[in-house]
């Protein structure tokens, strides 16, 4: 079946759907289901081994109730909507439920990793169709794709990559999904290599995590021992229900057995001081959540003189915390870092320069992030290898042909190829139009004159003229004078054409 095939039929069943209200909606009706589905095909395979148990007990299974031999034998209608709202769900959840004799038992009461995940993922699921045989058509879509089938797997993560990028047009659940040319270009650049771990503390959907997945994957050749150091190449920590859900079962989807995703807060897991040698990665790539603002525990994990009210503040005192030696990192971050100078802002970008070395700032073009948001962003690399000795700024500008970025002509990674030229050999470049620098290099010394103000190479802006009322009245009349003689005159023409009838 095509990409374009599936998801045109899933959509045209879910809109019939009366309980089913937009793309947020439907994205979280099909993302556990799309998970059971995935979960069961990975048990099948392991199954194939000598001594695998399956997680998910014997009834609540996929091919137990999903599948069934004919159409007859399948639930569907009222019967599918109660086994799934009142049995499958619950139990999957961990909880309670009534047997055959009115007794109440757990089902499901396992408390390995993998029987965890699956209560993580499915607590909270909500199934939001109410005509059982509409849910009977999504669940039967699913079953057609054959996972065994690497072209149609392929076909399947396109699919799934698609419904992620869908969340850009769906209300603030944009937040969750960062641009692929973004992460791309992050991931090239911080050059994770296998054997390492790389972290996203603020992972969304997982976009970071899977870039790099591929990144390192492409290392691996024919050793079979590097193909398992893959299922410990990612990690990372989401706070939101949802993104959590998408992130896990994307990374299931990139073959990763057990995802090592932890749902929760990752800015208040540990008190500052207390991360040890196995919380440390190799490398880090990370877009927090603009305009986050911090809660009360938040802060106190933090020392007093980082305790910054914005969370994304707070992602990069984390990140250089939980960086190992000669580690590396990218950071997506709004201007507001750059230029921010109460104390908490300073006092974490000082923690940043001394402990890391901060050798790139890549500001980006407005609109990256569009439609989601508008807010100006830019790259922060460094690594720990020494304090910062000297930053390199770099603007990159709208490739020509564009005067914005937007959902039908969206970054690409081409779009970083003015960067990709200048990263290996590095030149100041200098804007002759607007006598500022498209790029240049500033020692720590300057940015310490300038009170840790790194708003630098930025994109010029027009400077708006304040007149007072007297000459804003007098230029409104001299205006409007001018258009009055304008006018008056090509009437006189148009009569004139006319032989003076007017």
């Amino acid at each position: 079946m095509s990409l374009a095939t599936l998801i045109k039929r899933l959509q045209d069943i879910m809109r019939k759907d009366s309980g089913v209200d937009g793309d947020a909606q439907r994205l979280a009706q099909i993302v556990w289901l799309i998970f059971l589905k995935i979960f069961d095909y990975k048990e099948e395979t392991a199954e194939l081994e000598d001594n695998y148990e399956p997680v998910i007990p014997k009834g609540y299974r996929w091919r137990d109730w999903a599948v069934g031999a004919s159409p007859k034998e399948q639930l569907t209608g009222n019967d599918l909507l109660d086994f799934v709202n009142n049995t499958l769900i619950p139990v999957l959840s961990g909880e309670e439920i009534k047997d055959k004799d009115e007794k109440m038992v757990i089902p499901f009461d396992s408390t390995d990793e993998r029987s965890m995940l699956v209560k993580s993922i499915m607590t909270n699921s909500v199934n939001y169709m109410k005509n059982g045989y509409l849910l009977r058509d999504v669940i039967n879509l699913f079953n057609e794709v054959d996972f065994s089938d690497s072209n149609e797997t392929h076909e399947f993560n396109d699919m799934y990559e698609g419904l992620l990028k869908g969340l850009q047009s769906a209300g603030t659940m944009g937040e969750f999904y960062t641009g692929r040319a973004i992460t791309r270009f992050g991931i090239e650049k911080v050059n994770p290599q296998i054997g390492g771990t790389l972290a996203d503390w603020a992972c969304g959907t997982g976009g970071f995590l899977v870039d790099a997945l591929q990144y390192m994957r492409a290392q691996i050749g024919n050793d079979p021992s590097k193909q398992k150091m893959l299922q410990h190449a990612v990690r990372g920590g989401e706070f939101k229900p949802m993104p959590y859900r998408l992130c896990v079962t994307n990374l299931l989807l990139h073959d990763i057995e057990l995802p090592n995703i932890t749902y929760g807060d990752s800015l208040d897991q540990k008190t500052f001081s207390n991360y040890n040698e196995d919380d440390l990665v190799e490398y880090a790539a990370l877009n927090p959540p603009y305009g986050g603002v911090a809660l009360d525990s938040d802060l106190k994990a933090f020392p007093a003189d980082l305790r910054s009210s914005e969370t994304a503040d707070l992602f990069v005192a984390l990140t250089v915390k939980r960086l190992k030696k000669n580690g590396r990192a990218v950071i997506v971050l709004p201007d507001g870092f750059l230029f921010g100078t109460d104390n908490a802002k300073v006092s974490i970008k000082k923690y940043l320069m001394k402990e890391c070395n901060l050798h790139t700032i890549i500001r980006l073009p407005p609109s990256c992030f569009a439609p989601y948001t508008p807010i100006a962003t830019n790259l922060l690399f460094f690594d720990k290898t020494g304090p910062t000795d000297a930053v390199w700024f770099y603007r990159l500008d709208m490739p020509e042909g564009y005067k914005h970025f937007s959902k039908t002509k969206p970054m690409q990674r081409e779009h970083f190829a003015p960067v990709d030229a200048w990263w290996d050999d590095r030149k100041e470049i200098k804007d002759t139009e607007t006598d500022t620098f498209k790029s240049k290099k500033y020692t720590i010394d300057e940015i310490i004159v300038r009170g840790y103000d790194i708003d630098l190479c930025g994109y010029p802006t027009a400077v708006k003229e304040i007149l007072s009322p007297e000459d804003t009245m007098r230029n409104f009349i001299e205006h409007r004078t001018a258009l009055n003689e304008k006018l008056d005159h090509q009437l006189a023409e148009i009569q004139k054409l006319l032989g003076g009838v007017l």
